[in-house]
């Protein structure tokens, strides 16, 4: 057995024991994404502080709050579509509260190339989500490219423990912005194979 597995099972083995812990706490999933919300407000105030190590902390914990909420939900038989619909939106909301943290750390110590960095991140992050909402209103699926939500707030979290944000931020903007393009391809190859003669 790799030590990859290994480990992989030990918090595995911690994530279905918190899980099942709630389960049986009957606590509404949609009550533990709320509180991910609050935990990321938290980070991004330290973010804003420049507390960067601890606001990485911060948002690991609300990481795992993201990891069991949809799980509690199947747990509990609670799983609804606006169950999802809402995790969706919080989700949002938290990508760019970490971000707006950012921003007000950058203005404050005057690397204003860097706020201007940030916010190309913000636009590739909603885009990200955005371009794969409006395709799925189009063709079935859109689940294309590099950089989806885990793969950036695992980026973040490196970032801030590791004190390489600035790092971080580039391969963002740069990699969430090709997604959208892959995005982009993906659909308009999608709606040539289902007989959109728009886009031939």
């Amino acid at each position: 057995m790799t030590v990859t597995r290994v480990i992989g099972r030990f918090f595995g083995a911690i994530i279905n024991a918190i899980v099942g812990a709630l389960a049986l706490s009957r606590v509404h999933p949609n009550v533990l994404t709320f509180i991910g919300l609050l935990i990321n407000i938290l980070a991004a105030f330290l973010f804003a502080e420049g507390q960067l190590r601890w606001a990485g902390i911060v948002v690991i914990a609300a990481g795992l709050f993201d990891m069991v909420d949809g799980r509690v939900a199947r747990e509990t038989k609670r799983v609804t579509k606006f169950g999802g619909f809402f995790d969706s939106v919080l989700d949002r909301y938290s990508d760019l509260g970490l971000l707006v943290g950012l921003l007000v750390y950058y203005a404050s110590i005057n690397r204003y190339f860097y706020v201007v960095l940030t916010a190309i991140v913000m636009t590739g992050t909603v885009m990200v989500s955005y371009t794969r909402a409006r395709a799925e209103n189009t063709i079935p699926k859109c689940k294309v490219g590099f950089l989806e939500r885990p793969e950036r707030v695992v980026l973040i979290i490196i970032g801030a423990l590791f004190n390489r944000m600035a790092q971080v931020l580039w391969v963002i903007a740069i990699l969430s912005n090709v997604t959208v393009i892959q995005r982009m391809v993906f659909t308009w190859k999608e709606t040539r194979r289902l007989g959109d003669p728009a886009s031939s």
